[in-house]
């Protein structure tokens, strides 16, 4: 398994995720074309990747958000040409400004295995229907952290998920064994 940054601005969520699991670490960088301009940016030519070979590895693309899907898809079918074997995108937020189909199709063709997203955004029930999404429920989370606060107590330890991520790796490892 490895855990793959969709562009510069994630690496480092990439590389603290990578530590936290123990697991390689590669990065997409995008190459934009700076003599045009399409709707007020700089159109990107090519995905570029950095790091190991994916090759029959199941990856994790991390970012913070998901607007249109474009790039995460982009990204995903490069690692599916390089041989990747199946593709988790997970982002913290999820727009899906421009609706699922293009989501629908990378699942169909093969690109993308599951989609993970938290409840920190609209919702609509299209999307938890799907049979590639994941919803993460950050209800708990929040209520911690609003809990902790109300208490005057520091959140810090909250913010810190290596035990948590641990804890849960652990009761994964014992129920799979």
């Amino acid at each position: 398994m490895m855990v793959i940054s969709p562009d510069e601005g994630g690496t480092n969520r990439a590389i603290y995720l990578a530590n936290v699991l123990g697991l390689d670490m590669g990065m997409f960088y995008k190459r934009r074309d700076y003599s045009k301009v399409v709707d007020g940016r700089n159109p990107i030519v090519a995905h570029e990747f950095l790091g190991s070979s994916v090759e029959g590895k199941d990856v994790l693309i991390i970012d913070d958000m998901i607007s249109s899907g474009d790039s995460m898809i982009d990204v995903a079918t490069e690692l599916k040409k390089r041989k990747a074997n199946r593709i988790f995108m997970i982002a913290t937020f999820g727009l899906f400004t421009n609706g699922l189909e293009k989501f629908d199709k990378a699942y169909e063709d093969g690109i993308i295995y599951r989609l993970l997203t938290t409840n920190l955004t609209w919702q609509d029930e299209e999307l938890l229907e799907k049979p590639y999404y994941i919803n993460c429920d950050m209800s708990k989370y929040i209520a911690y952290i609003i809990d902790t606060l109300n208490h005057d107590v520091s959140i810090s330890d909250l913010l810190d998920p290596y035990e948590r991520i641990h804890r849960l790796l652990d009761k994964y490892r014992k129920e799979n064994a």
